[in-house]
């Protein structure tokens, strides 16, 4: 009898741990959250899919700025690690890794570091052109001209739930080059970007941007003029 008790018990611990894990798993979202500070309000903006994980901080009014780190990660009980492959803000904190204890509550995505955040996530769907892109080259008057997606040298854009995000940047060195995102709408073979933040020109937020747009096996052809209105014909390629 008290062989079976502890079966039992044994096997409710078991299943709880293991309904643990499956719990702690965060759906793939955007999810937002508003810090208010001396400064004014910070928008938080948490971008999630299976394995990769971006973290951009701005300002709406008056546009501004403040930092983006991400990497891919991994969950373990109810803790986020995350071994970053960018941090705009790494020559100040050195930091390449994170490990943010989470839990999920009606939906929202709860970070429990120093100062908890709430995320919530976002309600625009999925699109056509949702995924990780690496920039792999660019049609001239030549014909294409390809680049090796593996060098530690990137320019990343990374779409999900009608928002998008570039990012350049060096993986070894941790260089930080530049990144912009917003909003994006990709229907009929027309992409275009509303710009919600810009690291190199804050000016340019509000902007829409309108391209063309073709998907060719894992390249996206992309068509159209920067935003500096220079014409661009550029090759992303589906990140693996």
């Amino acid at each position: 009898m008290k062989l079976t008790k502890i079966s039992v018990f044994i096997g409710l611990i078991l299943f709880l741990s293991f309904f643990d894990k499956i719990t702690a798993q965060i759906p793939a979202n955007v999810y937002h959250f508003e810090e208010k500070s001396k400064d004014g309000t910070l928008h938080h903006e948490l971008k999630l899919d299976a394995d990769y994980y971006v973290h951009t901080i701005y300002k709406e009014s008056p546009a501004e700025f403040i930092k983006t780190m991400g990497g891919y990660y991994k969950t373990s009980g109810n803790n986020l690690m995350v071994d970053l492959e960018f941090n705009s803000n790494h020559k100040e904190d050195k930091i390449t890794s994170l490990n943010i204890p989470y839990k999920l509550k009606k939906g929202n995505l709860i970070l429990e570091g120093a100062k908890p955040m709430t995320f919530t996530p976002t309600t625009l769907g999925t699109q056509d052109l949702d995924g990780k892109w690496l920039m792999s080259g660019r049609v001239t008057d030549q014909g294409e001209e390809k680049r090796d997606t593996s060098r530690p040298r990137k320019t990343m854009k990374y779409l999900l739930n009608g928002h998008f995000q570039w990012i350049a940047y060096n993986t070894e060195t941790f260089e930080f080059f530049g990144s912009g995102g917003g909003t994006y709408d990709a229907t009929n073979g027309k992409y275009t970007e509303n710009i919600g933040y810009f690291s190199r020109d804050n000016s340019r937020v509000g902007a829409a941007l309108s391209f063309n747009y073709e998907l060719n096996g894992k390249d996206w052809h992309h068509t159209g003029k920067s935003s500096k209105g220079d014409p661009l014909n550029e090759i992303w390629t589906i990140r693996d």
